[in-house]
This record gives C-alpha cells, structure tokens and sequence, in this order.
C-alpha cells in the first residue's frame, strides 16, 4: 500500500504535464490551421454560377430631369412604342416630355433561382438624363446570352447621388444616373440543371496553381479514404462521386475542408496611385541598393533701376536677379540587401532608406532589372 500511495502523486504529476503539453501543441497549431482556406472560398464547383441578365427600358416619373427627345430619338420611339402597345396612338403627336428617360437594366440570375424568385437589378441611363432621382421603371424583361427572357424588371428607382444646382454653382453627390432596384425583378424562366445525374464534378480554382490543385485533392482523397479527387490542370480537380453518394452531400463535404493555397511570387504595383503590394514568397538575392535626387532650384527674384533724380539720359530698368541652387543629395548611401531575405526584411530594408512609395516603385524595378528580384512584378 505504501508503495502505491507513492506513486500515485508521481502519476498525477506526469499527467498534468502531457495535457499541459498537449495544450501548447493546440495553442501553436492553431496558427497553421487559421492559414488555410475552406475550398468554397478558393474554388467554384461546375454548374453552381451566376448567369448575366441584360434589358432595355423606360423610367418614367422624374422631375424634369429625363432625356431631351428632340436629341435622343430611341427615347421617343420606345414612348411611342410603349403607349401604342396600351392602345394610346400617339405617332403623329408632338411630344416633348421631360420626365422620361432611357435606360439599360442588368442583373444576375443566381444558380438554381426558381421560377417567382426576385433577383436585385441595376438600372443605368443611357440618354442625356440629369438624374433618375424619384423615377419608376417600367415592364423590362431581362434576357439572357441565349436571347430568352429569365427575368421581368419593374420598380422604384433608388439612386445613391443627387443633383442641385444654380445659375452660378452645381452640387453632385454620387453619379445620380445610376440606380438600384432591390427585388426589382422575377424570375419568369428557369435553367434546367440537375446535379443528381453527375457522376463525377470538376471543381475549378479561382487562381489557377499545380500546388493548390493538388493539395486540394490531396485533402479531399483524405477525406473520402479513396482516390477520387485528381487534379487534371492547374485550374481544375476532378472528383468521382463515390458509389451510394449523392452529388449535393459530397461538394456539402469536400467545400468545407481545408487547404493552403499556394501563391506566385508576385510584386503588385499600381502607379497612379502609388500603391504597392508583395507578396509572402518574394525574395531578393544579395544587392546594394542607393537612393537619391538630384534636386535644382532656380529662383527668380528681378529688381528695378532707377536713374537718380533729375539725371540727364537715365532710363529704369530692370535688373535680373537669379539664385540657382544644386542638391545632390549626398547624404545617400548604399543599403545591403542580404540574399533570401524574407518579406519582412525585405520591408524593413526598403524602409531604412527613407523613401516614399513611389520612389519604391523604381527601386523594385531596378532591383528585377538587376536579376536580384525572385518575383514577377505586375504593374497594373
């Protein structure tokens, strides 16, 4: 009895340790596990997408802010059109509304939207309308690329901006020619899709990379304990639909698991704006790196000659004064960029030399002209 009671307080304390171990093996796996993406948010299942919507209509309502007929002559055919399928005859009428304007209505219908569904459309003019603040679109069916009708538009208006303005100033806010319809549409026509007849789905990467295509199916294998998932280019990974599974349970499944996606080497540069985005894996070989602006400033600073008072023959003239100055910028010294550096460092080396993005910009394409960038810079 001695001997156990002994021991038993040597037991406890080694299994306290083993969860406290246990605990800092969760604690430091659960960064790696954060860095993974679930496989609907970096891939589209085949079958499962918007298709683009697209019509042409009349909003009528505004408060003289519609389209000039006298100028926009498909304005007044559609009216025209429009009242003498109401049985109003108006062909030989002068008429000069401006109230009315026309417009082009796009929307998307969402994969397996069924019939007496509403999809959100946006309604854009196409004349000379000033704005389409308090307007009501009228019947718009909405066609596919096919030429069918999937959709039917009518509504009010929404508009995000507005107008005012005066004889000596004008105020916009937004781009009051553009609005929104929420629910402005139904859903008149179906697609006919029906996944339980597939036996087998493709599922297609949003950025195309061998890595990710087949840690994808790597992890989808894993988790079916067959090889049914095949990666058959960069952007697509084939999946089997095992024997006694339907479709829907599968990609409910496979959409939910983990994967790291891998990345290009890739430095994003935007010049207008002066924006710059590296990505995790660039890297730089050993270079040294000098920075400077030759800077001249010339001022301009003329005088006035005077003759002295009641001299013969004086004129005033005046006597140019310029100040030219130089600045070389030679406090500018050479930076040592170590081989394989890391993001970080990379970052941290760029910004010990004080520049502002822009003059990044011209570093980072010196430094690939120079060889010494592992990355593909992209200038947008």
């Amino acid at each position: 009895m001695t001997r156990i009671r002994c021991a038993l307080p040597r037991l406890r304390r080694t299994v306290a340790r083993l969860a406290a171990v246990a605990l800092a093996c969760l604690w430091l796996a659960e960064p790696a596990a954060a860095a993974a993406s679930r496989i609907k948010d970096i891939a589209d299942f085949e079958g499962v997408r918007n298709n683009l919507l697209v019509g042409y209509g009349l909003v009528v309502g505004l408060d003289g802010t519609g389209d000039d007929i006298k100028k926009m002559p498909f304005t007044r055919e559609s009216l025209i059109s429009m009242l003498e399928r109401l049985g109003v005859n108006t062909r030989d009428a002068l008429l000069e509304p401006k109230n009315v304007a026309a417009v082009m209505v796009t929307g998307e219908l969402p994969p397996f939207s069924r019939q007496g569904s509403r999809i959100d459309v946006t309604v854009s003019a196409l004349g000379d309308a000033d704005s389409l603040l308090g307007g009501t679109l009228l019947v718009t069916p909405l066609l596919g690329a096919d030429g069918e009708v999937y959709a039917v538009g009518q509504g009010q208006v929404q508009v995000g901006g507005f107008k005012a303005q005066g004889q000596a100033a004008t105020v916009t806010k937004g781009v009051p020619t553009s609005a929104r319809i929420p629910s402005g549409a139904l859903v008149e026509r179906e697609i006919p899709f029906d996944m339980r007849e597939l036996n087998q789905v493709k599922i297609a990467l949003r950025n195309p990379d061998f890595t990710t295509a087949r840690r994808i199916a790597q992890a989808i294998n894993a988790f079916l304990g067959t090889p049914a998932a095949q990666p058959t280019d960069p952007a697509t990974v084939q999946v089997v639909v095992p024997p006694g599974m339907d479709v829907v349970s599968l990609l409910t499944d496979v959409e939910q698991l983990r994967v790291e996606p891998d990345q290009l080497a890739r430095v994003v540069i935007d010049e207008t704006t002066g924006t710059i985005v590296i990505g995790d894996n660039v890297r730089v070989s050993r270079v040294a790196i000098a920075q400077g602006s030759l800077t001249i400033r010339v001022t301009e600073t003329p005088q006035v000659s005077q003759p002295a008072p009641f001299s013969e023959g004086g004129q005033t003239v005046v006597v140019p004064r310029t100040d030219i100055q130089v600045d070389e910028d030679t406090e500018a010294k050479l930076s040592v960029l170590e081989g394989g550096v890391s993001l970080q460092e990379l970052v941290n080396g760029l910004n010990a030399l004080g520049i502002g993005p822009r003059d990044m910009i011209s570093i980072l394409q010196a430094v690939k002209a120079a060889g010494a960038l592992q990355a593909e810079i992209e200038v947008m």
